[in-house]
């Protein structure tokens, strides 16, 4: 067996147990993904990843549609430059 040596990194526990899950189930560990990944690095001398755009959740997109009424209602307070001001749009 070849020489090996050891990096140490720090990830969230989440993404390196699902990183694991996926590595699992196309058959291979993750450190040997990491390997593939390094000397894939080492040959082509650049770093690729995706970053895909994130689909909010249903909640969410609910949320974010209930801000945008109230704004339009006025019912959120806009941004205020002093307490008078602040004030008066409270007691209105």
């Amino acid at each position: 067996m070849a020489q090996t040596a050891v990096i140490n990194i720090k990830v969230e526990p989440a993404v390196k147990s699902s990183a694991q899950k996926v590595a699992r189930e196309i058959g291979l560990t993750l450190s040997g993904v990491i390997n593939a990944y390094l000397k894939d690095f080492v040959r082509k001398k650049e770093v690729r990843f995706s970053v895909a755009p994130e689909i909010p959740r249903t909640r969410t997109l609910r949320m974010l549609k209930k801000a945008e009424e109230e704004i339009r209602q006025g019912k959120i307070s806009p941004a205020f430059t002093n307490v008078k001001d602040a004030m008066k749009w409270l007691e209105s």
